[in-house]
């Protein structure tokens, strides 16, 4: 589903050049948890934008279910963002003055989805995450963990393939954190999609059908989540 070669991404400070990444070789299965693991400044969230088409790689190739997205025009990289690809930030970036229900709609909007379906499956998605009695509720009536799941619902409302969860939990208590973490691995499971999740939270382990380490740009290691309750025994 997700492949990189040799990803690199470098930033000039001045004199200095950044190695943001620095050539990482990632192979990520369709239906796959994936979680990324890694201090900051190790390259997580720079992954995520070059996976997303957000920003573009100094060097090396993305691929996205088979494409080059490096070969896409600008156009054509917009539909593969906005069908195929859905996001769920730290800070939730909802939109503070649109209604749960228009946020998860407004990324159907630039789909083209006519505005009886937008409605109907907003709904559906809402409801899908225990939201179905905050349709009409703006951001600063939910809590923080109510927030989470509006996002969620709107990275799901163009059935996107591939989820990128950038520190999904990060802004949230242990007990909402657990439950985000549960709703993510229940999407993934019951619809299949791929979720590829940055992070610094070790609950994560749980749930993730491998864990990639990243350090100083690059790939430390791979383990699967039997490898490590073998290794914590």
């Amino acid at each position: 589903m997700v492949e990189t070669e040799d990803l690199a991404k470098y930033y000039q400070m001045g004199a200095v050049t950044v190695k943001a990444l620095n050539g990482v070789n990632l192979k990520v299965r369709r239906g796959e948890y994936l979680s990324i693991m890694g201090p900051s400044g190790s390259g997580k969230t720079t992954l995520f934008n070059m996976v997303g088409g957000i920003d573009r790689p100094t060097r090396g190739r993305v691929f996205i279910d088979g494409v080059d997205i490096a070969r896409l025009d600008a156009y054509e990289l917009a539909w593969l963002r906005c069908r195929k690809i859905g996001y769920i930030f730290q800070t939730f970036n909802l939109i503070p003055v649109l209604t749960a229900m228009e946020n998860v709609t407004l990324p159907m909007i630039f789909a083209g989805v006519d505005r009886e379906e937008r409605q109907r499956r907003a709904r559906e998605i809402l409801e899908s995450v225990g939201l179905g009695d905050r349709l009409n509720h703006r951001p600063s009536e939910l809590s923080g963990g109510q927030q989470q799941r509006v996002a969620i619902a709107r990275a799901l409302a163009n059935n996107p393939v591939i989820i990128l969860a950038d520190e999904p939990t990060g802004n949230l208590d242990l007990h909402t954190g657990l439950e985000i973490i549960s709703l993510l691995r229940e999407m993934n499971k019951e619809k299949g999609v791929t979720v590829m999740a940055a992070t610094h939270d070790l609950k994560m382990i749980d749930v993730s059908d491998r864990i990639v380490y990243l350090r100083d740009g690059l790939i430390d290691r791979y383990e699967t989540r039997a490898e490590v309750y073998i290794r914590a025994k």
